[in-house]
């Protein structure tokens, strides 16, 4: 499988919400495509901002900034 950009990823999860909003009722046949594309973009995405989350904890820990964003 290819990677995804994060931006993929979240397009991939808006486009199957906006499918199952839409749906005037539920087709089976597609569900559990729509559940495993959404779980894998799901991953990609919370891995992305996994990864962002720390590396802003590092660069905020080396700078001498806190949680509330003062200089401690």
């Amino acid at each position: 499988m290819e990677q995804q950009t994060f931006r993929e990823a979240y397009g991939v999860l808006q486009q199957h919400a906006e499918t199952l909003r839409e749906q005037q009722e539920p087709n089976i046949d597609d569900l559990l495509k729509i559940v495993t594309e959404s779980v894998a973009a799901y991953q990609v995405c919370k891995k992305r901002i996994d990864a962002v989350e720390e590396a802003l904890k590092k660069a905020l820990d080396g700078a001498g900034v806190d949680g509330a964003g003062t200089a401690g």
